[in-house]
């Protein structure tokens, strides 16, 4: 077959799996995703083969040490991978319950209640684990799902798809509710932007800028957008030492490469002096490049300089450029005209300054007193993320199994009839 007809049979395919995921207990896809989990640990071996080649193909390409991390599987990233979907096997399950109730004077009982979307198709770029946590997902959240690794991670999806297949079939469902195009070719890409003949009901694109955009621009059907992390990790003027140089670090270097890493730290200039410099000497120990405006300079030599494309840029990587503002307000303004929607954070003793700012900062995650890198679906009980939406409707900010599903009415009656 052509590609574009064998990515029309994925979409027929695809709706088979939904309808199998839709009609499937609770307890089926359970055990689906607990078999799942084990089959990934059985399959470590050829997993770190496969990634290997990926590893190896992406160094020869020149790909920074950055990106390679957010690439490269480990033994540990196995066993992580398959406890992320232990815990989706253990969540509640999203599906029949029931949101509202509520009873009419005429006696009409009211529920909503939680269904699938139908079929998924899911564009990601370099992280393999996005396979395992994305089929893992749609399987408790009763949706099919066409996956589409970046060429870079192919072999390495690949290898991991297997074991989802495994899972799937040892649960007795289909394998065609989690399928995984095997090409590389971009062409997959604009088959899948034009919905399959309207067999995708949603698309999640997770990589970086010109991929989102590109999904949102040339799709025909819904777009669930997660746009990159241009992060700020705001230091009120009521900030308290110790504790500012804790989150700046960890917030800016226990994963760089993650998409909830602060990229900007803002300073009130009312405690710059007293804040900065211990927060820079920190982040210097810990290996990170600073990039500051005049003002930061002066405070701390040999920072360099942050040009205006500093402001906007997710670095993913150990620099963080370096700001200080005139107050709340100013920093509002800032994070307004570089952030991206993605996750803001103030460090903060005065709960009313702080109260504000979560108030005002219009993203999809806002934290007091937290570091950014809290921006993952499982540290908010999830059971683990698709992405961090960015979007305003259907959902924002970790996309678990939950924010996978829609709703419909049911209505219960005694024989009324409408006047």
């Amino acid at each position: 077959m052509t590609l574009e007809q064998t990515m029309q049979e994925m979409g027929r395919r695809a709706r088979g799996g939904a309808e199998a995921l839709r009609t499937a207990t609770a307890a089926t896809r359970s055990a689906a995703l607990s078999a799942m989990a084990e089959a990934l640990r059985d399959r470590t071996q050829p997993i770190l083969e496969a990634n290997a080649v990926d590893v190896d193909r992406a160094r020869a390409k020149g790909v920074t040490e950055a990106l390679i991390d957010r690439l490269a599987v480990t033994p540990a990233r196995v066993a992580a991978m398959a406890g992320a979907v232990d815990e989706v096997a253990a969540f509640p399950d999203p599906l029949g319950q029931a949101t509202a109730s509520w009873t009419r004077p005429n006696g009409l009982a009211f529920s909503r209640v939680r269904t699938p979307l139908g079929v998924l198709a899911i564009i990601y770029e370099s992280r393999p684990n996005v396979t395992a946590d994305a089929a893992a997902l749609c399987i408790r959240s009763g949706n099919a799902a066409i996956l589409r690794s970046g060429s870079d991670c192919l072999d390495s999806a690949l290898a991991i798809h297997g074991a989802v297949v495994e899972g799937l079939a040892a649960a007795g469902l289909p394998g065609q509710a989690v399928q995984l195009v095997q090409t590389p070719d971009r062409a997959a890409v604009g088959a899948l932007l034009t919905g399959l003949g309207g067999a995708i009901d949603l698309l999640i694109p997770r990589g970086g800028r010109s991929l989102v955009e590109r999904v949102q621009a040339e799709a025909r059907v819904p777009v669930l957008g997660h746009l990159e992390g241009v992060n700020h990790t705001y230091l009120h003027a009521s900030a308290d030492v110790g504790m500012a140089v804790d989150l700046a670090v960890n917030a800016k270097m226990r994963r760089v490469s993650v998409c909830g890493a602060t990229e900007t730290l803002l300073v009130d200039r009312e405690a710059a002096e007293r804040l900065l410099p211990p927060v820079a000497e920190a982040l210097r120990a810990a290996g990170c490049e600073l990039r500051g405006d005049a003002a930061a300079r002066a405070l701390v030599p040999g920072m360099g300089v942050a040009e205006e494309a500093d402001w906007s840029t997710e670095y993913l990587a150990p620099i963080i450029s370096v700001a200080v503002v005139d107050g709340l307000d100013a920093a509002v303004a800032h994070i307004d005209r570089y952030g991206s929607g993605h996750t803001e954070a103030i460090v903060a003793q005065d709960a009313y300054a702080a109260a504000a700012f979560q108030a005002v900062v219009d993203a999809s995650i806002v934290l007091w007193n937290a570091s950014t890198q809290f921006a993952d679906g499982g540290e908010f009980g999830f059971g683990g993320e698709i992405g961090i939406s960015t979007s305003r409707l259907h959902a924002r900010g970790p996309v678990g199994a939950e924010q996978l599903t829609s709703y419909k009415y049911v209505v219960t009656g005694t024989g009324q009839i409408r006047p």
